[in-house]
């Protein structure tokens, strides 16, 4: 398929995003970031500063943190792809999300997702993780409004209660 605009060809790009097969018709070098919030119309994931600075367009790409703002939507091509909707089962929130809400972790929103998911990539890795720990998880998030304290008082919280509800 080529869009007559400029002559480049659209290609057919099929991926999972949060357990759910999806194909999409892009240009191979469009962001993942714009792929999900236009087309797929996953708006959770945030664009912050463009560059792959500031992590808030962060999603977990075959279990890896990435910032789809720097992820050309081909390179996510066969690959399983978990944005913060993907997170919560169905109504019920992740327990990062709960304990970002309970600690006032989420403020204006914008860094809160890629937040979340690099604190889950970080609990994947690192189930009982030092505070410490926890700062390096996140250093590469960055967030203008809550100062990081109620952040990483979230991620412990949900630390503690995995431990103690395996």
């Amino acid at each position: 398929m080529t869009d007559s605009r400029d002559g480049r060809a659209r290609a057919e790009i099929s991926f999972a995003v949060n357990g759910e097969p999806k194909t999409v018709h892009a240009y191979p070098m469009e962001r993942l970031l714009d792929v999900l919030r236009q087309q797929l119309q996953l708006t959770g994931t945030k664009e912050g500063c463009g560059e792959g600075e500031c992590g808030s367009c962060a999603v977990l790409m075959d279990g890896m943190l990435v910032n789809s703002c720097l992820v050309p939507v081909l390179q996510a091509a066969g690959s399983n792809i978990v944005t913060i909707e993907g997170l919560a089962a169905g109504e019920t929130l992740h327990a990062l999300q709960e304990a970002f809400l309970n600690c006032g972790g989420a403020q204006c929103g914008i860094c809160t997702p890629g937040m979340i998911l690099a604190a889950s990539h970080l609990l994947r890795e690192k189930p009982e993780p030092t505070l410490e720990e926890i700062r390096e998880g996140l250093a590469g998030n960055l967030c203008r409004c809550t100062g990081y304290s109620q952040i990483v008082e979230a991620v412990a919280e949900a630390a503690s209660r995995s431990r103690a509800n395996p």
